[in-house]
């Protein structure tokens, strides 16, 4: 079966039409919940909040616990941690018997679940439970194994990994979930891959990785500016402005540019996490 404009927009290689996503409430829940995701990924956080806030009060448990986990991707994005871990922990709760028709992206019961105990586990991963972590990446893997769940489980196996002082351990669920992403032909998290992919080579502490990881992260960056993926443009520049010392400078405001426009078109609840964020710079250049 095709997937739809939206599940293309979301996890696929089309690159967004001139006019911005929306997300009406007239339309299916399902589509409300891509157009979201799609809006997250570009920065939206607002329109993207005003969505998913319906979709959790909804009657659909796994499209509730959907968009619980997709509003607490945007909150852990900035470093809300502790907002994100009770959004992920409503998802888990939403889906108590849920059940339902598969779908290839991983919207189904099965899918929502290893969201929800992927994102406990970076939530935990954060707050210094690395124990708990690793517990919860390990229920997500046993919960799903298609190509969604496997690249965001890559993503926070590298990230325990690196947590725990051993970053050549990081690489191989970073490649994992690069290889994974680029299989499926989803752009977006063929960048986000690539940024901890990037990340795990410039720390595994082999100097000819570093100018590999500097060339796989400036990649991922303009992947990202092509695809307007404005929500991962100010964390690949970042990453860049660490591994590129010599134009450090240009990355760096490239990121606050970035990052503060994003800003402008955030929640509240947003706005509050980057206000105590330290990854927040007070000025856009």
């Amino acid at each position: 079966m095709p997937r739809s404009f939206l599940a293309e927009l979301a996890f696929g290689d089309l690159v967004p039409p001139p006019v911005p996503v929306t997300a009406p409430r007239s339309a299916a829940p399902r589509q409300r919940l891509l157009a979201a995701v799609v809006l997250g990924a570009q920065g939206r956080y607002a329109a993207a909040a005003t969505a998913l806030a319906d979709l959790r009060r909804g009657a659909d448990p796994v499209v509730a616990s959907l968009a619980a986990t997709t509003l607490a991707s945007h909150r852990r994005q900035l470093g809300g941690h502790v907002a994100a871990r009770a959004l992920d922990g409503e998802a888990l709760v939403a889906l108590d018997g849920a059940g339902g028709q598969t779908d290839p992206d991983g919207l189904d019961a099965a899918g929502a679940q290893a969201d929800a105990l992927l994102g406990l586990a970076a939530d935990n991963l954060a707050l210094g439970r690395l124990a708990a972590a690793r517990r919860l990446a390990a229920g997500a893997a046993e919960a799903d194994d298609r190509w969604r769940a496997t690249v965001r489980g890559g993503w926070v196996g590298a990230e325990i990994a690196l947590a725990a002082g051993r970053p050549r351990e990081a690489l191989a669920p970073a490649r994992r979930a690069a290889e994974a992403a680029r299989v499926r032909g989803s752009r977006r998290h063929v960048v986000k891959s690539d940024i901890v992919l990037g990340v795990a080579l410039a720390t595994a502490g082999e100097p000819d990785q570093r100018a590999t990881a500097l060339d796989v992260v400036t990649n991922a960056a303009m992947t990202a500016e092509k695809y307007e993926l404005y929500s991962l443009i100010w964390v690949a520049t970042r990453v860049a402005a660490d591994l590129d010392p010599g134009h450090a400078e240009k990355y760096r405001f490239r990121s606050r540019e970035v990052l503060h426009a994003v800003l402008r078109h955030a929640d509240p609840c947003v706005m509050r996490i980057a206000e105590d964020s330290p990854w927040v710079p007070r000025e856009p250049g």
